[in-house]
């Protein structure tokens, strides 16, 4: 059952696309198509997004994919430890910063009204004076959605392991696939994939104060 998208005030969407030439109804059911976008600044990080890929091979067409949209304030997480109020650096546990995502669409079908999309996402994640040990867990969603109606939503949990003297670790989480129902007049490309943090309320409000400054 579809969901509605809940509204987030104040929340900047970033978004990347490109047209194709080829319509859903002359696609090849074999054809894959990849894409992947990256912030064009780190330290801004969902800014500008750059969109970019491989064509099909020279006898097939790719199906266009979903426009990847960033939540900007769902983009990165910094987590305390419990009973602090965010403002001392010593009670840091970890920082976590999304900066790609990257996928493939493909049908599944030869009736064409079917596509599968591959989403991974790649993060940075740095430890706090308060970690405790060498691991930590970070929730991450990937949803799909028509305009503001959520399709599908999956929710995992990113383990970052930090090796001895290591401060900061570069990840790529695992696929995560999801379907999407398109016909000859609607393409993946009418479809959003939205991507962020899954933060508490008082972590997004704080994500919200930062941005606004």
């Amino acid at each position: 059952m579809s969901k509605r998208l809940p509204h987030l005030s104040g929340a900047v969407l970033s978004r990347a696309a490109r047209s194709f030439a080829a319509q859903p109804s002359a696609i090849r059911p074999s054809a894959i198509r990849p894409w992947i976008i990256r912030p064009w600044a780190m330290a801004a990080l969902l800014g500008v997004l750059s969109l970019a890929g491989c064509g099909p091979d020279r006898s097939e067409f790719a199906p266009p994919c979903p426009t990847p949209v960033f939540e900007q304030t769902l983009g990165d997480v910094s987590r305390y430890r419990p009973g602090s109020d965010g403002r001392d650096l010593t009670d840091l546990v970890v920082q976590g910063r999304l900066v790609s995502v990257s996928g493939q669409c493909k049908l599944t079908s030869r009736k064409g009204d079917s596509l599968l999309v591959a989403v991974r996402l790649g993060m940075q994640v740095t430890r706090g004076p308060a970690l405790q040990g060498n691991a930590v867990d970070l929730p991450v969603f990937v949803a799909v959605t028509d305009g503001d109606t959520i399709l599908d939503k999956k929710d995992y949990v990113v383990h970052a392991e930090f090796p001895s003297n290591v401060q900061m670790v570069a990840l790529a989480g695992a696929p995560i696939d999801m379907t999407l129902p398109i016909t000859a007049t609607k393409s993946g490309a009418a479809y959003q994939i939205r991507i962020g943090f899954q933060l508490t309320p008082d972590e997004l409000e704080a994500n919200r104060r930062r941005l606004a400054h």
